[in-house]
């Protein structure tokens, strides 16, 4: 008896220390960097952005899969039951605390089933309108909605999508009715807005700026607490009017929960490492992305705040899916 304790005892030491020298080696082969969302999308290509970056760092390939599908669903549920090893990550996106509440997934806690690394960037909305429609500001807007309740359009992306739930917070905030119009995406609902078969619209950044400059669409104000790098003239509606609006499509790594503390804090610091990298930086400011970095501790408690925040509004709103 004595002597198979004594064998336990150091098989269990032994398996600690070849724990340890894993994570001290991490990592040793390539890391799969796992998207939501098909290639060319927003989140897609900031993760190949951070990839090429991260692969020099860490002296491994980092690579990108993309396991597109029920609004980024197919891939937390894919990555939260990966091995807890640093070597499956998700590139988790806004869309992931808003479907906690909204379609919450029958295998995963969104909350619970993940370790956050780093909040790596956002891009923000933009209030954007037909040119017809007479109102030049934010408070214009809210003056004709308040006397024509329901009786604006606007182009939603889709039930759920952040530009939708938006436009949700701000006619909660602004005490207004507008009536929402479905599309599948943003592009669509884009091009109706032009066509002025609806009349307002959240819209990333990215999808609506060259329609801005050509004249095609006039914008009111920026979504983000701070103002937009990709269009620094533009108000935050926060700044237009309703103070403490602050909403954005964010991206950021996460691994599975019980990975490794060591493996998270490498990670964590390679990553914030890429972002302060010139070529990084340009390309994601390229494509309307600011951005961010920080700590594991900071991202944990910025996506509790994106979970309390879009919880409410959906409650608020009476918003649902057809099962």
């Amino acid at each position: 008896m004595v002597l198979r304790k004594a064998l336990l005892a150091i098989i269990g030491v032994l398996a600690l220390q070849g724990s340890a020298l894993a994570e001290d080696a991490y990592p040793s082969r390539p890391v799969r960097l796992i998207v939501g969302f098909a290639s060319g999308s927003t989140a897609d290509v900031t993760a190949r952005i951070i990839s090429r970056r991260l692969s020099d760092i860490l002296g491994e390939r980092v690579f990108v899969e993309n396991r597109p599908g029920a609004g980024g669903t197919i891939a937390t549920e894919y990555v939260a039951t990966a091995k807890k090893d640093g070597y499956t990550l998700l590139f988790g996106t806004v869309a992931a605390t808003i479907n906690a509440t909204l379609a919450p997934s029958k295998k995963t806690d969104f909350a619970k089933d993940f370790a956050p690394i780093t909040l790596i960037s956002s891009i923000p909305n933009v209030l954007v309108v037909n040119p017809s429609l007479k109102v030049n500001d934010v408070q214009g807007l809210i003056a004709l909605a308040k006397a024509e309740p329901n009786k604006l359009f606007y182009g939603s992306a889709g039930i759920g999508s952040s530009p939708h739930l938006t436009a949700e917070l701000f006619k909660q905030m602004a005490g207004i009715k507008m009536t929402a119009v479905q599309y599948q995406g943003s592009a669509q609902a884009v091009t109706d807005l032009i066509a002025g078969r609806v009349q307002v619209m959240f819209s990333p950044a990215s999808t609506v700026m060259s329609m801005i400059r050509q004249g095609r669409l006039r914008a009111l104000a920026t979504t983000e607490r701070k103002r937009a790098s990709i269009a620094p003239d533009l108000p935050t509606i926060s700044e237009a009017g309703l103070p403490g609006f602050d909403t954005g499509v964010w991206v950021g790594t996460l691994a599975p929960s019980g990975t490794s503390k060591k493996i998270i804090e490498k990670l964590s610091a390679a990553t914030n490492s890429a972002l302060k990298a010139p070529d990084v930086v340009k390309q994601l400011k390229l494509q309307g992305m600011q951005p961010i970095g920080g700590s594991p501790e900071h991202f944990k408690t910025f996506i509790a705040s994106e979970l309390q925040r879009w919880a409410h509004v959906i409650h608020s709103a009476h918003i649902s899916v057809k099962k």
